[in-house]
This record gives structure tokens, C-alpha cells and sequence, in this order.
């Protein structure tokens, strides 16, 4: 009883104040009911009945839409404005009888109630104008719309298929004193009829050698012995998707393909697409001996080749994300991801992997083989370069020869052709110095400060010297002459970095620059 007791007593009792609050929310609760009652009543009060219908629905809407005044305040027409107006004026005004509407000038025609005119046609809401007066839309006006809407989409959407259809990659060159014939992916450039955007805007490249001496510094024009304009090329710094073979052969990756370059007839044809838009090649490597292409893939895959037949030999899986760099040690391929994985291929054999390198956990962007086949250098992008030894079934343990630090990412290197032991090394952004090494023993012979991002290298052994494509902020090519890299000849003409470059066996020079611009050069 005493428990009870309690418990009736703790219960609160309601005071006057209390009382009073939730009469007044009682009565705000039913004035609150009652005014959305009138309200819906006054929207669907109609003449004829007490309920509304869709088509007095669909006919207020209309009403409210014919409006002249914009919505929400808003000067631009909207599209939905657009269609309801074509659609208005069909219901509202007659038929009237069939009329061209494609006049021989390109002009359309409209319309009106008093006379056909050769007017330009624009969309437009009916609006009132200073003296109160609609504009009058009619049929034929609205069919002259609708008509150009429909003209307009359907050469959009050719376009878009014209585009899906054909390669995203286009090929197109210019040169002087050879007949070239034209396919599907290579057309002469011309100053009038190229289609290449640099040429639409009037853009020419002009190219100037700059030879530096001690005494004099003359400029002098420098064409080169072919030019060609890249369309589909990745601006991408740590992709190697430029090789020329012995065969003369230059292999140059655009998206998912992979087009071949005679460097003799100056032929191109397409040697390799995978046929996928949800991947792209991301490096290209020759093999020393035939017309056998290596490709690595953004997700991984690393594909075998052949040229001449145009048919894929082998699929070699292994890596986990982009093969951003390949080289070929006579019948073993190492592979380079950006997991910092290097991967050895057999391609002799089913079970093509048979060792591997660990790196780092960084990027691999740049990986050779010495001349003389003893040695691998791997490059990644936290700077580090790494020495390994001639050890193809090595495991992740196997630890390298050497292990040289630099300032930024390791992308441009390339060993001497003449000195096995030799290899020169370009600093990325952050560095920007031209390194010889001795790996032998792990000091440099000599460092040379280029002042900008050094994006690739190579070696010209007719004249000992080294080449490196420059970046920011003058993008041209420079020669250094070996061992003391002076600067013997600045090559200027590309409007974007030179991302890449290559050596012919004839000792010619293929450049690619991030601005769709290659060039073939004679140098000796």
C-alpha cells in the first residue's frame, strides 16, 4: 500500500500554465486544418464539379507556364519552356500547308500569317512587348523549331558515332619531298585542309637550332625530316610508350593502340589495339632481335606481338596495376608496375614468371638493361635508383648492387653504348641535374645542372655525346657533349615537354612532345 502510495504521488500534476498551452496549440492545430482545407478547396473549386481533373490540372499548369513572366525571375529561356512553346503552338494554331524549309542560301524559312521569309530561326517563349502585343508563334514556326532541334540532334549524335567508331587515336604527319599515301589513319598535313587543331588556329612550330661555343652563338633553322601531328597521346610523365627497333620499326602507344612508323617509307599502320575502353598501353618495349612488340597494360597485363602478322602471341598476367615500364635481356622481359614490383618473363616457357625484384613500394618509371647485358637499372618515383644484378629467378628478398638516392622521380636513363659500366640519370622537376654515373663504383663522374624537369634521355654514339628532352620552361632538346656535358646545341620547336625519345639505328632522332607534335631529326 505504501509503494502505491508513492508512486501516485510522484505522478505530476498539470498546472494552469500547462492547461492553457495546450488549449492555445489545440486551437492553432485546428485553425491550421481548416485553412488547408479552404485552400485546397479554392485550387480545385471548378464550375462543373467539386473534384478535380487531370485535364483542369494539366490546363492550369499550362496556364502558369505561358506566363511573361520568367521563372523564378530568371532572363534565360529554359529548355523546358523551350518544348512546351512547340508544343503549345501545335495544339493552338491550324494546319497549314507544307513549305521547304532548306532554301538553297542555307537559310530557313518561316512562316507567318502574312508572308514567307527567309528569317533565322530562334527559340523562343511567347512573351508581350512594349505595346502589350504577343508575338504570334505559329505552325509552321514551331515545325521550322522542332525541325532544327531534330536537324541539330541527330548530326550530334553521327558525330558521337563517327567518333566511337573510328580510332580515338588519329596519326597524321607532314613532310617534304616523299609521296605518302594516305589511309584511315594518316593524311597529309597540309597548311589549308589539316585538321589537326594547331594548324585550324594558325599555330606553326617554328624550329631553331641554338649551337653554343665559347666565341659566338649563332641561330640557324632547323626543319625536320618529317613532322607529325599525335592526337590520343597520355601527358603522362611516367609511361615509356616510345621504342624504335632495329628493324627501323618506331612502336608509339595512343590509348588502347599501339601504331608502327616505318622509319624507311614512311608508312604507318595500326599494330596492336586490345579492342577495350576501359584500358590503355602504357608502355612499349622491341625485342632486340625480329619484329616481336612487348606491350604492358593499365591493369597489369603484360601481351607479346607479332608485327607482321599482326596477331598476339601471349598473355603474361602477374602485376596487380600499370606496366609503366619494360626491357628485354635476349629471351627474359622484366616488367615494372606501380606497385614498385619488378617481374622477370621467360617467354620461352608456359610458366613465363621466374623471379622477381621488389624495388620499392613506389612506382617503377624507367627500368634497362646494360649494353652488355650484366646489369639492370630500375628508376622509380621517390627518387631512388636501384642496380640489380644479372639474376632473372631471384626472389622479393634479393636485395641490389647498389642503391643511388636522387632528389626527385628517376624517369629518364639510359646506359652508355660504348661503356657497359656507364649510366646517365635526369632529375625530375625538383632536380632538373644530368647525372653520370659509375656503377662500378657508385660515384659520378660528372652532374651538370639543366635548370628544368629532364623528361628523357638517350645516347648519340656518332658524336659521343647525350641528348635530354627538357620540360618547363622552354621544352626543347639539348645536347651535352661526354664526359664534360657542355652544352653543345639547344633544339627548340616543341610547345610541350618532350616526353619522349628515341634512337634510330641509322642514328636518326624521333622526339614526341606532350604538345601532339613528333618530329624525325638527322643529327651527326
Amino acid at each position: 500500500m505504501e509503494w502505491k502510495l508513492e508512486r501516485s504521488a510522484s505522478r505530476r500534476v498539470k498546472t494552469d500554465e500547462d492547461m492553457l498551452w495546450e488549449k492555445v496549440m489545440k486551437t492553432l492545430g485546428k485553425d491550421l486544418t481548416q485553412m488547408r482545407k479552404q485552400s485546397l478547396q479554392k485550387f480545385t473549386k471548378t464550375p462543373d464539379s467539386g473534384k478535380p481533373t487531370y485535364s483542369r490540372f494539366k490546363s492550369c499548369i499550362m496556364k502558369k507556364l505561358t506566363c511573361s513572366v520568367p521563372v523564378a525571375s530568371s532572363p534565360i529561356v529554359t529548355r523546358w519552356q523551350q518544348t512546351h512553346a512547340r508544343n503549345h503552338a501545335e495544339q493552338t494554331f491550324t494546319e497549314c500547308q507544307p513549305i521547304n524549309l532548306f532554301p538553297a542560301d542555307g537559310s530557313e524559312l518561316v512562316r507567318t500569317p502574312e508572308k514567307i521569309s527567309t528569317t533565322p530561326v530562334s527559340f523562343q517563349v511567347p512573351i508581350k512587348n512594349s505595346t502589350n502585343e504577343p508575338y504570334v508563334i505559329t505552325n509552321a514556326m514551331a515545325r521550322c523549331h522542332e525541325t532544327t532541334y531534330l536537324q541539330e540532334r541527330n548530326k550530334r549524335r553521327a558525330e558521337t558515332a563517327k567518333k566511337r567508331k573510328c580510332l580515338p587515336q588519329l596519326l597524321m604527319f607532314q613532310e617534304g619531298g616523299f609521296g605518302i599515301p594516305e589511309n584511315d589513319s594518316i593524311k597529309i598535313c597540309g597548311n589549308t585542309e589539316c585538321i589537326w587543331k594547331g594548324c585550324q588556329n594558325g599555330m606553326r612550330n617554328e624550329f631553331t637550332a641554338h649551337r653554343v661555343s665559347t666565341n659566338t652563338e649563332s641561330f640557324m633553322p632547323l626543319e625536320p625530316e618529317v613532322r607529325l601531328h599525335i592526337t590520343g597521346l597520355r601527358n603522362d610523365y611516367y609511361l615509356n610508350i616510345l621504342d624504335w627497333n632495329q628493324e627501323n620499326l618506331i612502336a608509339v602507344a595512343l590509348g588502347s593502340a599501339a601504331h608502327i612508323w616505318n622509319g624507311e617509307t614512311h608508312r604507318s599502320t595500326e599494330g596492336v589495339n586490345l579492342n577495350s575502353n576501359l584500358k590503355y598501353i602504357s608502355s612499349v618495349a622491341w625485342i632486340k632481335e625480329g619484329t616481336c612488340l612487348a606491350v604492358g597494360t593499365s591493369d597489369g597485363e603484360v601481351q607479346l606481338w607479332d608485327i607482321e602478322t599482326k596477331k598476339r602471341l601471349r598473355n603474361m598476367f602477374g602485376h596487380l596495376s600499370v606496366v609503366g615500364a619494360m626491357s628485354w635481356n635476349h629471351y627474359i622481359l622484366s616488367s615494372g608496375s606501380r606497385l614498385g614490383l619488378i617481374h622477370h618473363h621467360d617467354v620461352r616457357i608456359s610458366q613465363h614468371h621466374v623471379g622477381t625484384f621488389c624495388h620499392n613500394k613506389q612506382s617503377i618509371c624507367s627500368l634497362k638493361w646494360s649494353t652488355n647485358n650484366k646489369l639492370l637499372a630500375s628508376g622509380s618515383s621517390d627518387g631512388l635508383l636501384n642496380i640489380w644484378p644479372n639474376d632473372p629467378g631471384a626472389t622479393v628478398h634479393c636485395k641490389p648492387l647498389k642503391a643511388i638516392p636522387h632528389a626527385s622521380a628517376v624517369k629518364a636513363m639510359n646506359w652508355c653504348p660504348w661503356q657497359s659500366e656507364i649510366l646517365a640519370t635526369g632529375g625530375g622537376m625538383k632536380d632538373g641535374f644530368l647525372r653520370v654515373w659509375d656503377v662500378s663504383t657508385g660515384k659520378t663522374i660528372e652532374t651538370t645542372d639543366t635548370k628544368s624537369q629532364i623528361c628523357s634521355l638517350l645516347w648519340l654514339p656518332k658524336t659521343n655525346e647525350l641528348m635530354t628532352g627538357q620540360g618547363l620552361p622552354k621544352n626543347q632538346m639539348k645536347i651535352w657533349k661526354y664526359p664534360t656535358l657542355t652544352n653543345s646545341t639547344d633544339l627548340y620547336g616543341h610547345k610541350g615537354r618532350v616526353l619522349h625519345i628515341a634512337l634510330s639505328p641509322d642514328s636518326r632522332i624521333f622526339s614526341l612532345a606532350a604538345d601532339g607534335m613528333a618530329c624525325v631529326w638527322k643529327y651527326y
